[in-house]
């Protein structure tokens, strides 16, 4: 890794069949051994779930994505409600280690989100992946699920750690 500056961030390309580039990192991360397609079939897969699961309930999610398709928003309302706000750093300062409480920059929270969401999905006792991954963002969207209680643990840390923010640097 450069100490002189950040390597710059890479474009990548929304996916083929939403023209969304959020959907297409998180095809990437459920990707394995480079086998984009079937990741593709995957995540397009659990989206016409949540198409139906969200035509029998009532979900609330944003209205300027839903043009693109219920399943598309239940997938960004369920990404945003497990993005934390807050995480703890470890920092040394003479001879200690204290965990500090930071502030999560959006990108780094998304992509904490859906490493989460695709973990918790993982985990779940469903048959195909297509249907865990379908569950876990329905119970995201609920508030409930693995990665909603993920994201609590870190938020909980955080404020247990609250008197160390003074070390923030």
């Amino acid at each position: 890794m450069s100490r002189r500056n950040r390597p710059e961030k890479r474009e990548i390309l929304p996916d083929p069949k939403f023209a969304d580039k959020v959907l297409s990192k998180f095809i990437n991360n459920i990707m394995y051994g480079g086998k984009k397609s079937t990741a593709e079939g995957i995540v397009y897969g659990a989206l016409d779930i949540l198409d139906q699961k969200a035509a029998n309930e009532n979900v609330d999610v944003d209205e300027e994505i839903l043009k693109k398709g219920k399943g598309l928003a239940v997938f960004h309302t369920a990404l945003k409600k497990v993005r934390p706000q807050l995480e703890v750093r470890s920092r040394r300062v003479g001879g200690a280690t204290y965990q500090v409480p930071v502030e999560v920059s959006f990108s780094r929270g998304v992509a904490l989100a859906m490493r989460w969401i695709i973990g918790s999905a993982r985990k779940r006792p469903e048959n195909t992946m297509t249907e865990r991954l379908a569950g876990e963002l329905m119970d995201a969207v609920n508030d409930r699920g693995g990665a909603v209680k993920k994201r609590e643990e870190t938020h909980k840390m955080a404020e247990a750690n609250k008197a160390f923010a003074h070390y923030r640097w």
